[in-house]
């Protein structure tokens, strides 16, 4: 089986756990602290705060600024934690469309979408790939309104040399498994905003200002010692990761080219493939194709959440054409760095095999 994700785990990891381990202190401590500054540093923000998960990060992004009863614009085309965090954190999800060509949130869409109740905006850089960030943080200007950052995907993504995660007022990783780094479960909040920075170290503590006095409602979203020693190491070898994922995103987009519709990207973006998403429309076809041979696949997202059930049950619907085609349409294929050169051109050939 060629997996369509695969964490690239080695002895440096474990040794760095076994360290942990053998200190006792396995909870928040001392390699938490130096992972934040780590990545604080790699992204080139003031503040990296790490938290249990990317979907708490965003949650405690959105609680930061405070979205309570106000609009965030926000894709449809992503996963579904980009609007439940809004709506967890006591926000009003308003998805917007997005671009065919980049997968990302439509600027044109926003602009018609803003209304006296927003508060924020939410762009995901989809797969790895960047949002158009001039103008989203342009519109932000004008409106007065705060941008989030949904970086879960985008681990050393930039946007003209700027990497993401640290041009919008706050932004939330992931570390899941699949993602293009990782420390088991994990997320990490990141700001240059010291305001934004103390509320999310106070709601994340159970709304602490100091030990045993708690001014708000809070939750115990702490990173622990042993996740933060993972990614102490994966931090380290993400550049090297990415680099591995371009190359083979390079090697698919000269022997796919003319079969299928393959990864449109920005001239001002730099694309590091958590995903390598193709259009097709023969995905039923290709996908039977895929089992037979033992390919790992992804359909990242099958409908958008506009379409979600939950999403229509709590009203929170809107018409979004162009959400709809890709969702149709879309299919990922193995990208991660482990993937063998005999593994790849496997995946390449089924593809154009079916494509003929």
């Amino acid at each position: 089986m060629i997996p369509i994700a695969k964490p690239w785990i080695g002895e440096e990891e474990k040794r760095e756990v076994e360290k942990v381990l053998d200190s006792g202190m396995l909870a928040y401590g001392e390699w938490v602290k130096r992972f934040e500054k780590e990545f604080a540093e790699y992204i080139g923000v003031k503040h990296a705060l790490s938290t249990t998960n990317g979907t708490q990060a965003l949650i405690l992004a959105l609680e930061a600024i405070g979205v309570r009863g106000r609009e965030v614009l926000v894709p449809s085309f992503t996963f579904i934690a980009s609007a439940t965090s809004i709506i967890r954190a006591g926000g009003k999800p308003v998805f917007v469309d997005v671009d065919e060509r980049t997968f990302n949130i439509d600027p044109e869409d926003v602009r018609k979408k803003i209304t006296p109740n927003t508060k924020a905006i939410m762009p995901v850089h989809l797969y790895g790939q960047a949002a158009n960030m001039d103008e989203i943080m342009e519109i932000a200007e004008e409106k007065d309104l705060f941008v989030v950052e949904d970086a879960a995907q985008a681990h050393g993504s930039e946007w003209n040399g700027k990497k993401v995660g640290g041009i919008g007022h706050i932004a939330g990783f992931s570390f899941y498994p699949t993602k293009n780094m990782t420390t088991g479960e994990g997320g990490m909040v990141t700001t240059n905003d010291d305001e934004l920075a103390e509320r999310v170290i106070m709601l994340r503590n159970h709304g602490q200002t100091q030990r045993y006095m708690h001014e708000e409602l809070g939750w115990n979203f702490r990173m622990t010692n042993i996740a933060a020693a993972i990614g102490l190491v994966q931090l380290k070898k993400l550049d090297k990761a990415n680099s591995m994922r371009r190359e083979n995103a390079k090697y698919y987009d000269e022997v796919l080219e003319g079969k299928v519709i393959t990864p449109f990207v920005d001239s001002h973006a730099k694309h590091v493939y958590h995903q390598y998403t193709i259009r097709v429309n023969n995905r039923e076809s290709l996908i039977a194709e895929f089992k037979k041979e033992g390919i790992g696949f992804g359909i990242y997202y099958p409908m958008g959440n506009h379409q979600q059930p939950i999403m229509k049950k709590l009203g929170h619907t809107a018409k979004l054409p162009v959400t709809d085609l890709l969702c149709k349409e879309v299919i990922s294929i193995p990208v991660h760095p482990l993937i063998s050169e005999e593994d790849r051109e496997k995946v390449a050939e089924t593809i154009i095999n079916c494509a003929d």
